[in-house]
């Protein structure tokens, strides 16, 4: 077992790049094209966070990266599988597994990171508590939200325990909060990085196995703040976008969400505002009307 820190990068195919670049834009990531795949990246400063290829839609594979070139190699040597020289941007050295339901699973360390895009400066909000911002005003500008990170992948499964065992033995993740359908019977797990200390993410990946079948649910993109997802709310539905569920506060992982369909129907979340947690944290059940609970918002729909 090796002990993944993050949640790397999405990959799709399409049969279209310039539809969705465009949507890419729209959505807040910033795109570029080296051998024909394209390549979207956000204000941080890893090389890219969703890549598509030309091919039939849906999802072709998702990134974690590791902590070390050390431990891809020796999670290589344990599944058998040689660690590859990643000839994308920022390089690095990969592992490609496929766990129980057919997924492609990308282990990634070694990759070169750049200082990013400078972040704009917060400007501090006045609530009845605090007055922080005085002799100013706030305005948001109009434009794409500013899409920093991706924060989380959620997978719709087959065999909850058997995904789960395969995740947690593998890449060492702990459960944050797992969805009890009954005192016997759990159906999922909003599951988070072993960072020992450090503060992480609820869930950097959630398993959740239910009647929509296995595919990818979502991948969430961690936004600047409120204001900057609303920001980018306003461009999307101004562009025609498809609206998918938002704008809410979930109550387990806690974020603000809103969630968009790319043009071939890939559920695609801006999010901030999330919960962190640590190691020491430890892991609590939460019933199975909570999945889907929010503290505000519109109610999820049907199919989601």
């Amino acid at each position: 077992m090796i002990k993944v820190e993050d949640v790397s990068h999405v990959a799709f195919l399409a049969p279209d790049l310039n539809q969705m670049e465009a949507f890419l834009n729209d959505f807040g990531l910033r795109t570029s094209r080296v051998d024909q795949r394209l390549y979207a990246r956000g204000l941080g400063p890893a090389p890219y966070l969703h890549t598509t290829e030309l091919g039939e839609p849906g999802l072709a594979a998702i990134g974690f990266r590791a902590s070390s070139v050390d431990d891809v190699e020796a999670l290589g040597k344990a599944e058998r599988v040689p660690p590859q020289q990643v000839e994308r941007p920022g390089g690095g050295v990969m592992v490609t597994l496929v766990d129980p339901d057919g997924f492609l699973i990308e282990v990634i360390a070694g990759q070169q990171f750049d200082d990013g895009f400078p972040l704009p400066e917060s400007v501090a909000w006045n609530s009845a508590r605090r007055k922080g911002r005085l002799r100013d005003v706030r305005r948001t500008g109009e434009g794409a939200s500013r899409v920093v990170r991706l924060g989380h992948c959620v997978l719709s499964v087959s065999n909850f325990r058997r995904a789960e065992a395969w995740y947690k033995e593998r890449f060492g993740f702990i459960t944050s909060d797992e969805i009890a359908a009954s005192d016997d019977v759990s159906v999922g797990a909003f599951m988070r990085c072993d960072r020992g200390d450090i503060p992480t993410d609820h869930h950097s990946l959630f398993l959740v196995e239910g009647p929509q079948g296995v595919g990818l649910h979502h991948a969430a993109f961690e936004v600047l703040d409120l204001d900057d997802l609303m920001r980018g709310h306003e461009r999307l539905k101004a562009n025609g976008r498809a609206a998918h569920w938002g704008v809410g506060r979930h109550v387990l992982g806690s974020q603000v969400f809103d969630y968009w369909r790319d043009p071939w129907g890939n559920t695609l979340e801006h999010w901030t505002d999330g919960d962190l947690f640590t190691a020491a944290d430890g892991s609590r059940k939460a019933p199975l009307s909570d999945l889907l609970a929010l503290q505000w918002g519109p109610a999820p729909p049907m199919a989601s």
